[in-house]
């Protein structure tokens, strides 16, 4: 546990600091090796958190295609049953700084979709082709990558492995499904958990994660979301993916973690947690119903004028929900919001130059 807890505290002081961690990261080549390799890559993947940097994702790939057990199978012959056991444990010791690099990979490339989609088609490979490792570790990243925003061909792949023969496979793959519906009450995501509840019904700790994952889909019965970006997705909340990241890094060792004694872990989500409706005030903070415009977003950011912010939109009147990529305008001009940014609560004042 505290292999875990200690770099997590540490990688918070150089989190989006991008290379200004040389300091942190030259303090930690004194800490002996699998602990050093962890934190140095965790250090490492927070500081480009959300860059989409993508050197550092080729350096997180070569690190996920290193072998630490050629050696160890050589040598198995000639040694006695205490050492081997011996050096399994070590040899999971040093691959456990590679689930640390496929959680960066997710981590750097959720800024943008394009990067987003590239992850996603190296998580297919490491599924298939990786170390036990590794493939604990993509399911917490293909969450990451996608959290509250429950796309069919991510549930379908996690749906899949929900099923593996490795029991962590299994739990990581169930509690992920939990975190892309978190909040969004979707309706076939509810039905796939409730037949894995039938399923696991004797085992309980994967009954225990589907619990979870039952929990997160109707988050705040629909109201809230876990997101680690803000206004209008624009700007990462360094607080939200420290949260985030908290537990999906405990879910890498979820045996003696997550099932162990540390379940209270999983309060780290409580910091990602945000609003999903868009409630109006006004300026004497009492509730002010008007009617809003919902739709999707449209990236308009370089374009003359004032372009369309929205498409498909249908007409609400607040209190209105918003799902993942959607956006709200005002429909008339009769109030000014305080914010640009429509989200979350809004105060709005009367339009002196509005006229009836």
């Amino acid at each position: 546990m505290l292999r875990g807890v200690v770099p997590r505290q540490v990688t918070r002081i150089g989190q989006g600091k991008g290379e200004a961690i040389e300091a942190i990261l030259a303090a930690l080549e004194v800490v002996s090796e699998p602990f050093r390799s962890f934190a140095n890559t965790l250090v490492d993947i927070c500081a480009y958190a959300g860059s989409g940097n993508v050197l550092k994702v080729q350096q997180l790939l070569h690190i996920c295609s290193e072998h630490f057990d050629s050696k160890e199978k050589e040598e198995e012959k000639d040694k006695k049953d205490k050492k081997e056991k011996e050096k399994k444990e070590g040899s999971a010791d040093m691959g456990a700084h590679q689930g640390v690099a496929v959680l960066g990979i997710a981590l750097i490339a959720m800024g943008e979709e394009i990067g987003a989609e590239m992850a996603l088609r190296t998580f297919g490979h490491l599924l298939r082709y990786g170390e036990p490792t590794l493939r604990r570790a993509v399911p917490l990243a293909l969450a990451l990558i996608s959290v509250s925003n429950p796309r069919l061909n991510i549930l379908d792949t996690l749906s899949k492995f929900s099923h593996d023969a490795d029991p962590e496979v299994s739990y990581n793959s169930i509690f992920a499904m939990g975190m892309v519906g978190s909040g969004t009450n979707n309706a076939r995501l509810a039905a796939m958990l409730r037949q894995l509840a039938q399923y696991h019904a004797k085992d309980p700790n994967n009954l225990f994660m589907v619990r979870l994952a039952q929990g997160l889909t109707h988050l705040g019965k629909g109201t809230l979301t876990l997101c680690p970006y803000h206004s209008d997705r624009q700007l990462m909340s360094q607080v939200a993916v420290a949260g985030l990241l908290t537990v999906l890094v405990s879910f890498l060792d979820v045996r003696n973690i997550i099932l162990g004694k540390s379940h209270y872990v999983l309060y780290g989500l409580v910091a990602a947690m945000q609003p999903r409706m868009l409630v109006t005030f006004d300026e004497e903070l009492r509730p002010l119903p008007v009617s809003v415009r919902v739709g999707q977003a449209v990236d308009v950011v370089g374009q003359a004028g004032k372009p369309k912010t929205i498409t498909g939109f249908q007409t609400h009147t607040t209190p209105v929900l918003l799902a993942h990529g959607e956006r709200a305008e005002l429909a008339t001009e009769e109030h000014m919001p305080v914010t640009p940014i429509l989200e979350g609560f809004v105060i709005l004042r009367k339009n002196p130059n509005y006229d009836v």
